[in-house]
């Protein structure tokens, strides 16, 4: 185990105040591509920019494109939570964790049993009708043929944060508030490159600033540990 994974440990054993956030990297173990990768869905050709097709104006404007596309290349219901997602539970199950933040859509850290987790960017798990507020479950919309309709005859909207949408405030308050009394941060799988999540390193006030990830990132500066590498496989080899 290499220091900085000995000095993590340490840190973690000794609090019980630590607060985890987390991107896309955490779920890439888990077989879900990450959209700014090399080979993530930003670098792949279709007919339309992945940002078009998953932003708000093109939701209104071309629903059938828009869940064609949604539901081949958003929508992993086979995933499995990884190791990363099980030592956060695990470690909230023992009093340390207070919350999981993450801009994942996908529910795998409640899959993993993690009971406080804050979806920056909403889920694929939640759908709801546009007309009457219905809600729908996953396993609907991946059934259902071109756009999803409510029984009432509304369009069903995936519960989640497109382009040119705005990030639920309450739960942002909720998760400055988390950050801001934190002992500990934990951030991993994420370039911090995506406000204003990222801008949420901006409240911590503590001094065990932690970044795991297997690239630099531009907040690599002011941590006060960074830990280079695959964030499940790190999870693990700590938590044996």
């Amino acid at each position: 185990m290499t220091k900085e994974l000995e000095q993590l440990k340490q840190w973690i054993e000794e609090s019980d105040n630590i607060v985890f956030f987390g991107g896309a990297g955490v779920s890439t173990e888990s077989g879900i591509p990450d959209f700014r990768s090399v080979d993530g869905l930003y670098n792949q050709q279709y007919k339309y920019p992945p940002e078009t097709i998953i932003s708000h104006s093109f939701y209104v404007r071309n629903p059938e494109e828009f869940y064609r596309f949604y539901r081949n290349k958003m929508l992993f219901p086979d995933a499995k939570p990884n190791a990363a997602h099980l030592a956060l539970a695990k470690l909230e199950e023992q009093g340390k964790l207070k919350a999981v933040l993450t801009q994942n859509i996908d529910g795998l850290h409640q899959d993993a049993g993690s009971r406080e987790v804050l979806e920056l960017h909403g889920s694929v798990r939640r759908n709801y009708c546009t007309r009457c507020g219905k809600f729908y479950g996953l396993s609907y919309i991946v059934n259902a043929d071109g756009v999803p309709k409510c029984e009432c005859g509304g369009t069903i909207k995936p519960d989640v944060v497109l382009y040119e949408e705005g990030l639920d405030q309450r739960t942002m308050q909720k998760a400055v508030n988390y950050i801001r009394h934190a002992d500990i941060l934990i951030i991993g799988g994420t370039s911090l490159t995506v406000y204003p999540a990222a801008g949420l390193i901006d409240y911590y006030r503590g001094h065990k600033l932690v970044l795991i990830n297997k690239s630099v990132t531009p907040m690599d500066g002011r941590a006060d540990l960074v830990i280079s590498g695959k964030i499940g496989e790190v999870f693990a080899e700590m938590m044996q």
